[in-house]
């Protein structure tokens, strides 16, 4: 892996206490994923609130995938975590 890689994913398990190869498993379990699908989209919000060891409660995961669902997802990461975080 490159440096800029190693740095990124540093960053991220430190921010996140999510290690590499657990993002590398959302990542290739997402690539076919239909986020059409309610119960595909709330099993992989479920499962990112677990590797991050973050309560999501019933309101804030029903907002979620209701967003990804309807392909009314923000585009920058900082709306993005507004999101996440009402």
């Amino acid at each position: 892996m490159s440096d800029f890689k190693d740095k990124m994913f540093d960053q991220i398990q430190k921010k996140s206490n999510i290690k590499s190869d657990q993002i590398f498993k959302v990542a290739q379990s997402v690539q076919s994923a239909d986020f059409s699908d309610e119960a595909t989209v709330r099993k992989l919000v479920r499962q990112l609130a677990d590797m991050a060891g973050k309560p999501v409660s019933k309101e804030k995961e029903d907002k979620i995938v209701r967003a990804i669902t309807n392909n009314n997802m923000p585009a920058d990461m900082n709306t993005l975590s507004k999101l996440f975080k009402k």
